[in-house]
C-alpha cells in the first residue's frame, strides 16, 4: 500500500483515512463540520487522484463557501429495486451487445462495485381480504413477470458483483436497513463508511442508520456501477434541531409528515439535511428511518441521522454480530463520525431549523401531495374545500354541489352500496416508510384488536390490505398474538413488497371500477401509510389520496368516509349497535412500547434474513443460461434492446440544431415523474395499450408501465401518458394529449412526437417550478429523449430529474428569477431558437428566442443547468452511457 500521511491504524489492526489528521493539517476543528461533510471528506481523501487531493480536501473543508464547486463522490455500493433495476440491467446488457459490435470484449462491461437488487416492486394486489390472497398474488406475479425475472436471473449469473434478493422477501429499503448495510465497509484491511446510491428515491431511508445514501436515476446508478463518480455541487447542509419528546399517541409518521411540510416550505431541494439536538436521542432508529425515508418528499438529497448508541442497539436487535458492532463503533468513534452530544452546538450548518417534538400532533397529508399536511380534526373541512378548489395540487375544480354526489351500485357479492363523495374505497398498510417501524405497526394491530373485540366491521366496498416490508413484521405480530386481529378485519398480508404506494393496488370491485370511470364528478378516496399520494398514482380513478400512519389507516377503514371527523365523530358501531369513537380504541404509547419491547426480538430478525437469497421456491426454479451477451427476443413485449447506442455504433454523434423548435408539452408547477412516466396500469385507450394489442397481448395481461420498463417501445408511448397530466397545449383535455403545430390538430403526445420527428422538428418542454419531483424515475428522462425532446425550460428542477435529463443528453434550462412562461407571455405555440454557444460553461446564461404566429419575437435569458464539466461531457456524447461506452472502447 502506498504510504499516505492521512492513514492511521486502529488497535484491531485495520487501517483508515483519519479525518482528525486531515483537519489538523488544514487547521480546521473537525467538530465544526456536519457529519455528512465528514463522510464526503473521507470519500475524497480515499478516492482522489494525488494531483487533485489537496484541492479536493480544501474544497470540502470550505464546503459552506464553495456552493459553485463540485465533488466527485464514489459510493461504496449500489442498490436496485426491480422496476428501476430491470431497465438498468437492460442498459448494461445493451452496452455489452454494443461493445461486442464495436470490437470490445463484452465481459469487460461489469459492475465494478457491489450491486444488490431487491425484487420487490412487481407484485400486485389482485386479491385482498382473505388468507389465500398472498399465494394468489405471488402466483400472478410470476405469471406476469417471468420474462423480466429470467433476465434478472441471467444478469445474476452473467455479471460480476451482482446479488439478487428474491421476490416476496421484503421491500428494498427495509431489507437495506435491517440486513444489507454493513454501516462500515472493509476492503484489503481498510475501513471506510458504507455509502449507497439507489435507483429508488427512498434510498435515503438508510440515513436513519447513519449511512449516507440517496436515490439516483438508473442511468446515474449504471455509470457508478461502471466506475464513474457521481459528480454534484458541494451541498449546503441544513441542520434540524430536535427538542422535546413526542406526546403519547403521536407516532413517527406524524413527525415525518410535519417535517416534510416544514422543509418543503423552507426549500431544501438539492441540500443535505442533518438532524441533531436533545430530542434526537429520544428517537429510535426506526423512527429516524421513517423521517429519513421521506427526504425526497421534502426535497432534500438526504436526511441524515449520525450514528450513535441507539444505532448500536438497532444493529444488535437486527442480528448483526457483536464483533461487527464493536468494529463499527470503534472506527466511527476514532474517526469523528460517531454522534457527539457534548459538541452538537459546535457544528456549523448553512441554516438551522428548530422542531419541538412535543408540539407534533396527529395528522395526515393530502389530497394530492405528501407535503400538504392536515391536522386530524381539519380533514373533513379541507376535503370539502378541495372539491371546489381549482383543478390542481389542492383541488378538483368541481361545483360545490359535488360534495353531495352519490350513486348506488351492486357489488360482485350481490350487495348494494350507496357510494358518496368522500367515501374511502381503498386503504393499505404498505410502503417502506412505515412497515420498517414496529411501533406504528404494533399500534395498528392494537387498534385492530380493540375494534375486533367490540365487534366492529368494515364496509365490503373498501379494498384493504397489508403488505409488510419484511417477514420479520409478520413474525413479531404473530408472536404478540396481534396478527389475527388484522386478519379478522380483512387486513390479511397480501405480499412482502411495495404495492399500493407504487400503484400496484390492483382493481377494485368491477362495479366500482365502472362507477369511477363513468362518474368523474364523484370524488372517492384512498388512505395509505405510504410516502406518495400523487393523483392517479395509487389508483387511476381515485382522485383524493391521503397519507397516514398505519394506525390511522385502520381507523379510516373503519370510519369509511374521509368526511368523518375522527376526533369528534363516531367511527363505527360495536356489536350492540353503540357508537364507537376513535379515543375508545386508540392505543397509548405506553401500551405500544410494552408490546414492542416484549415481542420485537433479535431472534425474529435473524430468522427473517437467514436465507434471504434463496427463500422463494418459485424463484429458485427459474432456469436460465449463462452467456456473455443477452439473447434478445424480438417478440418480447417486456424486454427489448434499446436504441441508445445505434448512432454510436454507426460512428454518428450529431448534436441537435436547437432551431425552429416546437413545444410538445407545456405544464405548470409540481409536475412529477409520475406525470412524465407513470408506473401504474396501462389502459387500452392509450398508445402503449394500443401497441400491446397490436402485438397480440390481451388487455388483461397488459400489466403496468413499471413492469414493462425493459421495453422502450412501450415506455416511449407511456411518456407523458398519465391520465392526470394537464398539458396546456391540449385544449383542456386531460391526459397524454397535445396539439400538433401549426396545424392545431389534437392528438396523443406520442403520435405528435412521431410526426414532428418525421418532419425533422426538434422539440422542447416548458414547465413551472419543481419539475420532475417524485420518484427517481430514469424513464422520465429516457422517454423524454426518445420523444425527440432536446431541451426542457422550467422554473426549477427537482434534483434527480435534472440529473437524469443531463445524463440522457437533454438540456435543462431554468427561467431567470421572477420570470416564467406566464410572465413572459409564452403560449407554447411559438417556435423557439436556443442560442447555443460554442464554448459551454456550467451555469452560464443561454438566450432563447420565441417567435409567435405573427412573427413577433420575444427574447429571454435562461440559466443552463449543466452544473459541472461532467454534465457538459455527458451532453456532448449524447448521454453518460454513451460516454462510458466510448471510454471502454478506447481503453480496449
Amino acid at each position: 500500500m502506498v504510504k499516505n500521511p492521512y492513514i492511521s491504524t486502529l488497535n484491531s489492526g485495520h487501517k483508515f483515512y483519519d479525518l482528525k489528521k486531515i483537519a489538523s493539517k488544514y487547521d480546521v476543528d473537525l467538530a465544526t463540520l456536519p457529519y455528512t461533510i465528514r463522510v464526503l471528506l473521507e470519500n475524497v481523501a480515499r478516492n482522489s487522484q494525488p494531483k487533485d487531493l489537496d484541492q479536493n480536501i480544501i474544497d470540502i473543508l470550505n464546503w459552506n463557501q464553495n456552493s459553485d464547486k463540485t465533488v466527485d463522490f464514489y459510493p461504496s455500493r449500489i442498490i436496485l429495486q426491480d422496476l428501476t433495476g430491470v431497465p438498468a440491467i437492460v442498459d448494461l446488457a445493451s452496452l455489452r451487445s454494443a461493445a461486442k459490435k464495436m470490437g470490445l470484449d463484452p465481459e469487460k462491461i461489469n459492475p465494478e462495485i457491489p450491486v444488490d437488487m431487491v425484487v420487490d416492486h412487481s407484485v400486485q394486489i389482485d386479491h385482498a381480504g382473505n388468507a389465500a390472497a398472498f399465494a394468489y398474488n405471488q402466483k400472478k406475479e410470476f405469471e406476469r413477470n417471468h420474462e423480466r425475472y429470467e433476465m434478472i436471473k441471467w444478469a445474476q449469473k452473467s455479471f460480476n458483483n451482482l446479488k439478487v434478493v428474491a421476490p416476496d422477501t421484503g421491500i428494498i429499503h427495509q431489507v437495506n436497513l435491517e440486513y444489507l448495510s454493513p454501516v462500515v465497509q472493509q476492503k484489503d484491511n481498510m475501513l471506510y463508511p458504507d455509502s449507497v446510491l439507489g435507483t429508488d428515491s427512498h434510498t435515503t431511508m438508510i440515513n436513519g442508520l447513519g449511512v449516507l445514501g440517496w436515490g439516483v436515476g438508473g442511468i446515474e446508478a449504471e455509470a457508478a456501477m461502471l466506475g464513474t463518480a457521481s459528480s454534484f455541487l458541494i451541498p449546503q447542509v441544513v441542520g434540524v434541531h430536535l427538542t422535546g419528546e413526542l406526546p403519547s399517541g403521536v407516532v413517527a409518521t406524524d413527525l415525518a409528515l410535519t417535517i416534510t411540510h416544514l422543509l418543503r416550505e423552507t426549500n431544501v431541494v438539492g441540500k443535505f439535511v442533518e438532524y441533531f439536538g436533545d430530542g434526537y436521542q429520544n428517537l429510535s432508529v426506526a423512527d429516524r428511518a421513517t423521517i429519513a425515508n421521506m427526504s425526497p418528499e421534502y426535497g432534500a438529497t438526504c436526511g441524515f441521522f449520525p450514528f450513535d448508541a441507539q444505532s448500536d442497539e438497532y444493529l444488535r436487535l437486527t442480528g448483526r454480530s457483536e464483533g461487527q458492532i464493536k468494529l463499527i463503533s470503534n472506527y466511527l468513534k476514532n474517526n469523528g463520525m460517531y454522534y457527539d452530544p457534548e459538541n452538537q452546538t459546535k457544528v456549523n450548518y448553512s441554516t438551522v431549523i428548530n422542531v419541538d417534538l412535543s408540539k407534533i400532533t396527529t395528522s395526515v397529508a393530502g389530497p394530492k401531495r405528501p407535503q400538504d399536511i392536515i391536522k386530524l380534526d381539519s380533514v373533513p373541512a379541507e376535503f370539502k374545500k378541495s372539491i371546489t378548489a381549482p383543478n390542481g395540487n389542492h383541488g378538483f375544480g368541481l361545483p360545490a354541489e359535488a360534495i353531495d354526489n352519490h350513486e348506488e351500485v351492486k357489488l360482485s357479492t350481490g350487495e348494494k352500496v350507496n357510494i358518496k363523495a368522500g367515501d374511502i374505497l381503498l386503504t393499505a398498510i404498505t410502503s417502506c416508510t412505515n412497515t420498517s417501524n414496529p411501533t406504528v405497526l404494533i399500534g395498528a394491530a392494537l387498534l385492530a384488536k380493540k375494534a375486533v373485540e367490540k365487534g366492529m366491521k368494515i364496509s365490503p366496498r373498501i379494498k384493504h390490505s397489508f403488505a409488510p416490508g419484511s417477514p420479520a413484521v409478520r413474525d413479531y405480530l404473530k408472536s404478540a398474538g396481534l396478527l389475527k386481529y388484522l386478519d379478522d378485519l380483512g387486513f390479511n398480508i397480501v405480499a412482502f413488497g411495495c404495492t399500493t404506494c407504487i400503484g400496484n393496488s390492483g382493481k377494485l370491485d368491477p362495479a366500482l371500477e365502472d362507477l369511477l370511470e363513468r362518474r368523474k364528478d364523484l370524488v372517492s378516496v384512498a388512505v395509505e401509510s405510504g410516502n406518495r399520494n400523487f393523483e392517479s398514482r395509487v389508483h387511476p380513478n381515485i382522485k383524493s389520496n391521503y397519507l397516514a400512519s398505519p394506525i390511522l389507516v385502520v381507523a379510516y377503514t373503519l370510519a369509511g368516509n374521509i368526511r368523518t371527523n375522527l376526533q369528534t365523530d363516531p367511527i363505527g358501531k360495536d356489536k350492540d349497535g353503540n357508537d364507537v369513537y376513535l379515543k375508545d380504541i386508540w392505543p397509548s404509547t405506553k401500551e405500544i412500547d410494552k408490546y414492542t419491547k416484549k415481542y420485537v426480538s433479535t431472534d425474529i430478525y435473524k430468522k427473517a434474513y437467514n436465507n434471504i437469497f434463496n427463500s422463494n421456491e418459485a424463484w429458485n426454479k427459474l432456469q436460465v443460461n449463462e452467456s456473455e451477451t443477452f439473447n434478445w427476443n424480438n417478440n418480447s413485449t417486456y424486454i427489448a434492446n434499446p436504441p441508445y447506442f445505434d448512432n454510436q455504433i454507426k460512428g454518428d454523434n450529431t448534436l441537435p440544431r436547437l432551431k425552429n423548435m416546437r413545444v410538445l408539452v407545456k405544464v405548470g408547477d409540481s409536475v412529477t415523474t409520475d406525470h412524465i412516466s407513470p408506473a401504474g396500469a396501462i389502459l387500452s385507450s392509450t398508445p402503449a395499450g394500443q401497441f400491446l394489442e397490436s402485438t397480440g397481448v390481451q388487455s388483461v395481461d397488459f400489466n403496468t408501465y413499471g413492469s414493462r420498463r425493459g421495453n422502450h417501445n412501450v415506455m416511449i408511448r407511456g411518456t407523458f401518458a398519465n391520465y392526470s397530466l394537464h398539458n396546456q397545449l391540449a385544449a383542456g383535455r386531460q391526459g397524454g394529449f397535445t396539439k400538433v403545430l401549426p396545424d392545431n390538430k389534437l392528438t396523443t403526445i406520442f403520435e405528435a412526437s412521431q410526426k414532428y420527428q418525421n418532419d425533422g422538428t426538434e422539440l422542447l418542454v416548458i414547465a413551472g417550478k419543481d419539475y420532475g419531483m417524485g420518484s427517481s424515475r430514469d424513464w422520465a428522462a429516457k422517454g423524454t429523449k426518445l420523444l425527440g425532446i432536446k431541451a426542457v425550460i422550467a422554473k426549477s428542477f427537482e434534483r434527480i430529474h435534472r440529473s437524469n435529463l443531463v445524463m440522457m443528453g437533454v438540456i435543462p434550462l431554468e427561467f431567470k428569477d421572477g420570470e416564467d412562461a406566464e410572465s413572459l407571455g409564452l403560449t407554447g405555440k411559438e417556435t423557439y431558437d436556443i442560442d447555443w454557444p460554442d464554448k459551454l460553461v456550467p451555469g452560464q446564461d443561454i438566450r432563447v428566442i420565441a417567435t409567435d404566429e405573427s412573427n413577433g419575437k420575444k427574447e429571454f435569458m435562461t440559466k443552463l443547468r449543466f452544473d459541472s464539466q461532467d454534465d457538459i461531457d455527458d451532453y456532448r456524447f449524447g448521454g453518460i452511457l454513451n460516454k462510458v461506452l466510448d471510454k471502454k472502447v478506447r481503453q480496449g
